[in-house]
């Protein structure tokens, strides 16, 4: 009697099976279904989410330089995102400090969501760009510790002028080193990053390329080094801040290599000067190449950060759409 059941059973199953097959092929072939059924669902546009560097709160101020926890907390209470850590303001990166950082974000169900590191490649000495090259590397590996996806990197610049604040008045422009050419800082930046993407793929760590002085100064600067490395390890920090002419022309020239955005605020007037961004401009340039990414605030303003930063956040949620 059970062998019965059990041939009666397999007899369902196969029979069923066919029927499944045969209607199968009978939608696939029916040239009456609707046209819509062999669309793919349409994809949702997200608005790009909101993060703020641990920086808005310290700005290199003697009297501000709140720990990266601090800032996680603070960041989670003023309703962030996500935070971006600026890694010359960690105190301790040892595994264990690490691992408290990742923690402490999560609890407070926060994004660790990008890394600023400092380096320069612009020098004609190569045991000076070795150690900027494995500067990047050690920050690399922190960021994968974090869990950080992307991390901000710099081509340098030619340091013939030594005074941040006197750049700063010339706009970012200095004098190229003597003897020297534009085309050799390019060559030595170039060179220096492609040693840096194998521990980037590695990590799964991407390194964004920041409009930040120097050769980088220009979205044609830093374009020039990505086009010339072409490698989805390499791709682009776009500063909106750092754009001191041509604003929404670099803006545009720019988005489309952006794997990651700082948008920078100046309430209470700005620390080296003061930029009018129209954040709404801004966030239509990003939604038109698609960027669905981070925006992490840099305030650099003079305003106490417990009021420029919530309004700063405001604004950004405002703008783009949140």
């Amino acid at each position: 009697m059970s062998g019965e059941k059990n041939v009666n059973r397999r007899q369902l199953l196969a029979g069923a099976a066919l029927a499944g097959v045969i209607g199968l092929n009978s939608f696939a072939q029916d040239p009456k279904r609707k046209a819509s059924q062999e669309q793919p669902l349409p994809s949702v546009k997200r608005a790009p989410r909101i993060a703020t560097s641990t920086y808005s709160y310290w700005r290199f101020r003697p009297d501000t330089k709140l720990s990266i926890e601090e800032c996680i907390d603070l960041a989670a209470n003023a309703g962030f995102d996500g935070v971006e850590v600026l890694h010359i303001q960690m105190q301790d990166e040892s595994n264990a400090a690490l691992q408290r950082i990742k923690q402490r974000a999560f609890r407070n169900g926060i994004d660790l969501c990008g890394c600023s590191t400092h380096q320069s490649f612009v020098s004609p000495d190569p045991d000076k760009r070795q150690r900027n090259i494995d500067h990047t590397i050690h920050c690399i590996e922190l960021a994968y510790a974090l869990g950080i996806p992307t991390i901000r990197v710099n081509t340098g610049r030619w340091g013939t002028i030594k005074s941040f604040d006197e750049l700063m008045a010339k706009k970012g422009i200095e004098p190229i080193l003597p003897g020297h050419t534009e085309d050799e800082g390019f060559k030595w930046v170039i060179d220096s990053l492609e040693k840096c993407l194998p521990k980037a793929e590695e990590c799964g760590v991407v390194l964004g390329l920041e409009n930040h002085w120097g050769l980088g100064r220009t979205a044609e600067g830093v374009i020039r080094v990505i086009d010339a490395i072409d490698s989805p390890w390499l791709q682009a920090t776009l500063d909106t801040g750092n754009f001191l002419e041509r604003q929404y022309e670099q803006y545009e020239l720019l988005a489309p290599y952006a794997a990651f955005v700082q948008a920078k605020t100046y309430f209470g007037g700005g620390t080296w000067y003061t930029l009018e961004i129209d954040y709404e401009r801004v966030a239509k340039i990003l939604s038109d190449v698609n960027y669905t990414g981070y925006v992490s605030l840099e305030f650099e303003g003079k305003e106490a950060h417990e009021t420029a930063i919530p309004r700063s956040l405001q604004m950004l949620r405002k703008a783009f759409g949140e």
